[in-house]
C-alpha cells in the first residue's frame, strides 16, 4: 500500500499519478490524510497521559519512602483517572490506525510516469514485436480441436470431474506440459533465480501481504473452515517468504523462481475468446520474483524482461511486448509489461506473461525492509513476472507448430520431452 507519509506530504500529486488509472481518488485519499492527522493527535495525547501518569507514580513512591501517605493515596487516585483516559485514548487509538490501514487497502498503486494514459488494452503501447507469424495449411486447427484430434487435453473429462475450466492432460499433452516447467525452471535458475517449492494455500495475511486482498478476494478460492486461500499464482507465497524480514543491503538483489499450480474463479468469464486453454480456472505457472533495492528495481525489470524474451526465442513463437495502460494495470503495479503470443489458429494474440514492478506498494504491507550500511531501515522494491504461464504458451505450440503430419514439438523442448511430434 501507499505510504501514510508520502500522501499528506503529495496529496496533488498521488490524486493526479491515479487519476492515470482513472481511479477518482480524491475522497480516499482526503479519508487518509483526516484518519491520520486523528491517529497522531490521538498518540501524542496518549503519550502526554502515559508520561503524567508515570510522573505520578514517581511522586507516589518518593512519597512513600518519605512516609506521607495520606498525600501518597490522593495522587494514587488521580492515577486511576489517567489509566481510564489512557486505556480510553488506547482503544480511539486502535479504532483510528485499523480504519486507516483499510482506507490505504482501497487506493491502488501510483503508476510510473512512463506508464501511458489509456482506460481499456486498446490503448496499450506496443514496444516490441518479434517473430514470423508461421502460414499454416489448409485445414489447420485451433489447439482445442487438435487436443481433440491428438488425445492430448480432454476438456470434457476435466468438466465431469470439477467442472469447466479444468482440463485433463494426457500422454504426449502431459508430458510437453511437465516439459515446459522443467525447461523454464532450468532456464530461470540458470539465470540465477533460487528454486523454491511453496505450499499451494495462503493465509489471509499473506494474501494482504501481496495485494490480492481485499482487491482479488472474489477471484480467489476460499477454503473457508480453514480461513486458506488457493493461490492465484506463485507470487503470493514467494513474495510472503519475506514478509516481516529485514535483510542486509549486501543481501540484496534476492532472485527466487518457482513452479506452482494457480487458481481463478475467473468470474464472468465466458464466450469464445475464454475457449479451451485461453482461460481456466485451474493452469500451470512458473513465475519468477525479485527483492531489489530501490536505485536498481527498473534496471532489474529491464532484465527480467529481456530474460522472458529469451524464452519466447528459444521456443520461436511470434510475440510482442506492451507497456500496460493506466487502466489496464494491476492494482499493486507502478509498471507492467504485457507479454503476447500470436495464436495462429485464432488470428489473435494471447497473453502470457506479464513483468511488474511494485515499488515499495507490496514491502510496505510486507514490512519487507533492507538495512543499508549505515543501519538504517529502508522498505526494499518487489518485481515479478510469469516466466511462463503454461496454458496459452501450450495453445500457442500447438497452433503454430502444426503440421499435416502432426505438431512437431519446439527444438528445445526435445530434450525433456523425449519425442519430436506429436501425431
Amino acid at each position: 500500500m501507499l505510504q501514510t507519509a508520502f500522501i499528506r506530504e503529495n496529496r496533488e500529486k498521488v490524486i493526479q499519478a491515479l487519476g492515470k488509472r482513472n481511479f477518482d481518488a480524491t475522497p480516499l485519499v482526503d479519508e487518509v490524510i483526516a484518519l491520520d492527522e486523528k491517529r497522531r493527535a490521538t498518540q501524542v495525547e496518549l503519550d502526554t497521559v502515559l508520561s503524567e501518569s508515570n510522573k505520578l507514580s514517581r511522586d507516589i513512591g518518593e512519597l512513600m519512602k518519605a512516609g506521607e501517605k495520606a498525600k501518597a493515596a490522593i495522587i494514587k487516585e488521580k492515577t486511576v483517572q489517567f489509566k481510564d483516559k489512557s486505556k480510553a485514548l488506547g482503544e480511539t487509538l486502535d479504532e483510528v490506525t485499523e480504519a486507516l490501514t483499510q482506507a490505504l487497502y482501497k487506493l491502488p498503486n501510483t503508476p510510473a510516469d512512463i506508464v501511458p494514459e489509456g482506460k481499456t488494452p486498446e490503448e496499450n503501447v506496443e514496444v516490441h514485436l518479434e517473430g514470423d507469424i508461421p502460414v499454416l495449411h489448409e485445414g489447420a486447427m485451433p489447439h482445442w480441436d487438435l487436443a481433440k484430434k491428438y488425445d492430448i487435453i480432454d476438456f470434457e473429462l476435466g468438466n465431469k470431474i470439477t467442472g469447466a475450466g479444468f482440463p485433463v492432460y494426457k500422454g504426449k499433452g502431459a508430458r510437453l506440459q511437465r516439459a515446459l516447467i522443467s525447461y523454464f525452471l532450468d532456464k530461470n535458475t540458470d539465470a540465477g533465480y533460487k528454486e523454491y517449492q511453496v505450499p499451494h494455500l495462503v493465509n489471509e495475511a499473506s494474501g494482504y501481504g501481496t495485494g490480492q486482498l481485499p482487491d482479488k478476494e472474489g477471484q480467489m478460492y476460499h477454503a473457508g473452515l480453514d480461513d486458506l486461500y488457493l493461490i492465484p499464482t506463485a507470487e503470493v507465497p514467494v513474495t510472503n517468504m519475506f514478509r516481516d524480514v529485514i535483510l542486509q543491503e549486501n543481501e540484496l538483489p534476492v532472485l527466487c523462481t518457482g513452479y506452482t499450480p494457480c487458481f481463478r474463479r475467473e468470474a464472468g468469464s465466458y464466450g469464445a475468446h475464454v475457449r479451451g486453454l485461453n482461460r481456466l480456472h485451474q493452469f500451470d505457472k512458473v513465475e519468477i520474483v525479485r527483492i531489489e533495492h530501490p536505485d536498481k528495481s527498473y534496471e532489474a525489470l529491464d532484465g527480467m524482461v529481456e530474460h522472458v524474451k529469451t524464452l519466447l526465442q528459444e521456443l520461436k513463437l511470434p510475440y510482442r511486448i506492451l507497456r500496460l495502460c493506466g487502466g489496464d494495470m494491476g492494482f499493486a503495479s507502478a509498471l507492467t509489461y504485457d507479454f503476447e503470443v500470436f495464436s495462429t489458429a485464432q488470428d489473435r494474440w494471447l497473453e502470457i506473461s506479464s513483468v511488474s514492478n511494485f515499488e515499495t506498494f507490496q514491502s510496505n504491507r510486507l514490512k519487507l525492509r533492507f538495512r543499508d550500511k549505515d543501519g538504517k531501515n529502508h522498505l526494499a522494491h518487489t518485481l515479478n513476472g510469469s516466466s511462463l504461464a503454461l496454458p496459452r504458451v501450450l495453445a500457442g505450440i500447438l497452433e503454430n507448430y502444426q503440421t499435416p503430419e502432426g505438431i512437431v514439438i519446439p527444438e528445445v523442448l526435445r530434450p525433456y520431452t523425449g519425442f519430436d511430434i506429436i501425431n
